[in-house]
């Protein structure tokens, strides 16, 4: 007899389609003979949304993070975010299917559902691991706070009104002292995220890289900055900072920073592994996932 199989769902309860999608799922998963397994809740989710699932295994209680084979994500990529946050430290892969927006980290759409599920099943996927940020806080020499980030960690002010005042360190040098609204600090995979709005630029996923884009700078040099992986950035949180400061990991973790706090952001060791079905180039995902236009394109001449 073969060991038993438990593929993780997570869904966002406060949308319709997604409680719907993830019932589906559900029920395939249980008709084909594996368990599905349901996140615990978060302080975002309707507990009322569950009710309609009947009997479960639950996360942390009958089914560990270690025993997963599988997580299937049905939402965006906030939802993905929450996913990879659940099994962080595991090797376990997470696969997106898209009820979002843009939802760049996911695989498919709601539309390809069943497919994706049937796909899942049999263990028919490619896994790309994702690099991740470490994030440390040190006040004087006490580290007083870490995370990591599969996007982006992002230093901004706490107060609208106000300025943050910082300055910039790569690998263990001052770079340059600003005004501002904030600094990002992102991953490849975090390129088309805040980043991207803030106005850095997109680098392939492929590319062992770190990304550091200022926000609303008061400086002559400010622009975006690409870094090889094995470097180091600092935000410095000057003493003058009149309002104080936040740190915001992926958007979901948050730390209140004291005036004089140092933000130091590298490489982490641990990746984020995505299930991929399609493993088409990097430019067709922008172009889909953007609608970026490409008419008139006649394609490689054999001279290419």
């Amino acid at each position: 007899m073969s060991a038993e199989r438990y593929i993780l769902v997570v869904l966002h309860t406060g949308r319709r389609d997604s409680v719907e999608a993830a019932q589906s799922v559900c029920e395939k998963l249980r008709d084909a003979g594996v368990t599905p397994v349901i996140a615990p809740l978060d302080e975002t989710d309707r507990p009322e949304a569950l009710d309609e699932f009947g009997p479960f295994a639950t996360l942390g209680v009958e089914v560990s993070v270690y025993e997963l084979e599988l997580v299937i994500v049905l939402g965006g990529d906030g939802t993905i975010l929450r996913a990879a946050e659940l099994v962080r430290g595991s090797t376990v892969p997470l696969l997106g299917v898209n009820l979002g927006h843009v939802g760049f980290l996911a695989e498919s759409d709601r539309e390809d559902l069943a497919e994706t599920v049937s796909r899942a099943l049999v263990r028919d996927y490619l896994v790309e691991e994702r690099m991740t940020l470490s994030v440390r806080v040190k006040v004087d020499s006490e580290v007083v706070y870490e995370s990591w980030a599969l996007n982006e960690a992002t230093v901004e002010k706490a107060s609208r009104e106000r300025m943050l005042e910082v300055v910039i360190e790569v690998d263990g040098r001052p770079l340059s002292s600003f005004g501002c609204d904030g600094v990002v600090m992102s991953t490849p995979t975090g390129s088309t995220a805040y980043s991207f709005s803030a106005g850095g630029p997109v680098v392939w996923p492929s590319l062992d890289a770190m990304l550091l884009v200022p926000l609303s700078a008061h400086a002559l040099f400010a622009r975006p900055l690409v870094v090889g992986p094995d470097s180091v950035f600092a935000v410095e949180v000057l003493d003058r900072t009149p309002g104080g400061a936040v740190l915001w990991s992926d958007g979901r973790r948050m730390y209140d920073l004291p005036r004089g706090a140092r933000v130091v952001v590298r490489r982490s060791p641990i990746p984020v592994r995505l299930a991929r079905l399609h493993m088409a180039p990097f430019t067709d995902r922008l172009v889909r996932k953007f609608d970026l236009p490409v008419n008139g394109w006649r394609g490689p001449s054999d001279r290419d």
